[in-house]
């Protein structure tokens, strides 16, 4: 027997308190806008360039005495990391100075160690970006992302009508903003997996919202006369249990790659929990009542005396 969150059809208001919905809203864009540029991101070394290490050794580390001891060679900012719970495991990076050579750095790197920490040290990881790069995986990143959002909206534009591309863009921007500002406030490493995440999101949000458009769209064949604000409300409450079905099982998925998938990953799978959760809201709350201002049938647009 398929599975029902509800015995019965629901009958939720979400047009009534869609005023709810968008201050909400756009109280935590400003709030993740405001942190971007006031805190920034905390930059991978995909786009600031530089060595990364994965080492693992015989006995613990002291992350002070070994970041004092690479300090001293002159590199540019260093950071050091436990890996999990294991004061054995260290991830390593180090901002390198342009013109400068890899081998040479990273031999530099691997004796300043041997001498502060010891014989025994396992190399699991060594990655060495240079700025240039980094630059421009940050320019391929961006376009990676306008260029999904153009596709998107196209698509959508042709399969419904241009109302719905529009408001099918408005909230994979929001969605965008909120899982940046979530990078800024976790301070998550933002890099190539980071872009992967947003790219992901963006996916899976407009998927949801193609559904509810789809409904919508069968909904006016239906109800000819019926105000937009009654239409859209029915139509979110015919699909609300495939969509809560849906993001339960997306987010079961995602948080055990977070608890299971290690520290490599753990930024991309944090942001995929909390892309679900916002990607599901902005299908109800955005894209949907967005289509109430961009008259997608001005004649049956009547406030309804509830709202």
């Amino acid at each position: 027997m398929p599975l029902h969150f509800f015995p019965n059809k629901p009958h939720l208001d979400f047009m009534g308190k869609r005023w709810l919905g968008f201050g909400f809203s756009i109280a935590l864009t400003c709030l993740s806008l405001g942190l971007l540029f006031g805190k920034g991101l905390n930059l991978g070394i995909d786009f600031t360039g530089g060595l990364l290490m994965e080492i693992h050794t015989e006995k613990p580390v002291d992350l002070a005495a070994t970041r004092a001891a690479l300090g001293g060679q002159g590199f540019g900012e260093i950071s050091l990391q436990n890996i999990g719970d294991s004061a054995e495991d260290v991830m390593i990076r180090i901002q390198v100075a342009a013109g400068e050579d890899q081998s040479k750095v990273t031999a530099r790197v691997k004796d300043t160690l041997a001498g502060s920490i010891g014989a025994g040290i396992d190399y699991r990881k060594v990655d060495y970006v240079g700025p240039t790069v980094g630059k421009e995986l940050v320019e391929n990143g961006v376009l990676a992302v306008l260029c999904a959002f153009a596709a998107i909206m196209c698509y959508v534009w042709f399969r419904f009508e241009w109302q719905y591309g529009v408001g099918a863009i408005l909230a994979l921007l929001h969605d965008s903003v909120m899982v940046i500002g979530f990078f800024v406030v976790t301070r998550f490493e933002f890099g190539l997996t980071a872009i992967a995440a947003i790219l992901t999101i963006v996916g899976y949000s407009i998927n949801d919202s193609v559904v509810i458009y789809d409904r919508i769209r069968e909904n006016m064949r239906r109800f000819k006369k019926m105000p937009v604000f009654e239409l859209l409300n029915l139509s979110i409450n015919d699909t609300l249990s495939r969509t809560i079905l849906t993001a339960s099982t997306t987010l079961l998925a995602s948080l055990a790659l977070f608890i299971f998938g290690g520290e490599v990953i753990r930024g991309f799978s944090a942001a995929m929990v909390f892309g679900v959760i916002i990607g599901t809201y902005s299908s109800i709350y955005i894209s949907a009542p967005a289509l109430i201002y961009l008259n997608i049938r001005p004649q049956a647009v009547t406030e309804p005396t509830s709202a």
